[in-house]
């Protein structure tokens, strides 16, 4: 299998803040708002450079987001930043009717997704937020994996014109994708290839799934590894491809099952190639205080629950 070695571990959201410091200095047309949440989401560099770019709102979500849709009249690119609950279920109605209705170029950005937002705990651990997003007409989800496609993909986004939700997360994790790698918005990354079972992750679980090929490996199973870093739009070209040769297929996400990437994929394939498939995800429970790599474990996202869904999926072909 190809092998990926951890290039250092590194918080997703210092990604974003990285990138977005580097748009400043690109595009004068960039600005940033934020709901009194400047240091976790890593903005601080933006704000100190570009002052007068920089709008804190306060606790304020619903009106950080009207204000982003109307700066977007006057040819800004505002990015807002707080949690990805805040940034979500608190503002539904404001990214609903004045960003995605209304095709605004609003780029939402989101950090503590998932469960391993750790100690915050369930009121924190927004889990539906994929969900939510994605199934709102014209919004773009993306859902990268580590630091150096978060920033990639931060840089990206500038550059599409529409409404874009890019999540990210708290802890220290594995950078393991190479510096400087293009991000194609919509385009799946293929990490391995292998003939026996094609697993589908996004996020932090991309690292695991990695993990997991390797146990499959020392079984005699090769299975290839698909990095869905944009869950809308899909890219069911690459997926179809991958399950038409391997005949079976695991999900892999830190949200529930409910609404996320493995919802997606299994309504591609209910319509165009049917095949056994096992999703690895939160199973219709809020999430609860813990550390980080405990709360994977128990809600079922660790390595070996990935090997245990591939192995099922395999024994079901």
């Amino acid at each position: 299998m190809t092998e990926y070695k951890n290039l250092g571990s590194k918080d997703t959201r210092s990604g974003f803040g990285e990138g977005l410091a580097e748009l400043g200095r690109q595009n004068p047309n960039v600005v940033a708002l934020c709901a009194d949440l400047t240091g976790s989401l890593k903005m601080d560099a933006f704000a100190r450079d570009f002052p007068e770019r920089f709008f804190q709102v306060g606790i304020a979500e619903a009106n950080m987001i009207s204000i982003a849709a109307g700066m977007t009249i006057g040819g800004k690119i505002p990015y807002t930043g707080t949690f990805a609950n805040f940034s979500t279920g608190r503002v539904y109605d404001q990214i609903r009717q004045s960003v995605a209705y209304s095709e605004k170029n609003v780029k939402i950005c989101a950090s503590h997704a998932g469960i391993t937002l750790g100690e915050d705990g369930a009121t924190h651990q927004i889990m539906e937020d994929i969900g939510l997003m994605k199934m709102l007409p014209n919004m773009t989800v993306i859902n990268p994996c580590d630091f150096n496609q978060t920033k990639a993909a931060t840089l990206a986004i500038a550059d599409y014109q529409g409404p874009v939700y890019l999540r990210f997360g708290r802890p220290k994790w594995p950078n393991f994708t190479p510096l400087g790698q293009p991000f194609i918005i919509g385009k799946a990354l293929l990490l391995n290839e292998g003939a026996d079972v094609s697993i589908f992750a996004t996020g932090h679980l991309v690292w695991n799934a990695l993990q997991a090929c390797q146990v499959l490996e020392e079984q005699g199973i090769h299975a290839e590894i698909i990095d869905i870093h944009t869950i809308k739009p899909l890219d069911e070209e690459a997926i179809l491809a991958s399950v038409r040769k391997t005949g079976c297929v695991v999900s892999a996400e830190e949200h529930l099952r409910n609404g996320g990437l493995g919802d997606s994929i299994a309504q591609l394939l209910a319509r165009n190639h049917p095949a056994p498939m096992e999703m690895v995800a939160v199973n219709d429970q809020f999430g609860q205080s813990g550390k980080p790599e405990e709360l994977l474990k128990k809600y079922g996202l660790d390595v070996p629950d990935i090997v245990a869904a591939a192995l099922k999926a395999i024994s079901r072909k």
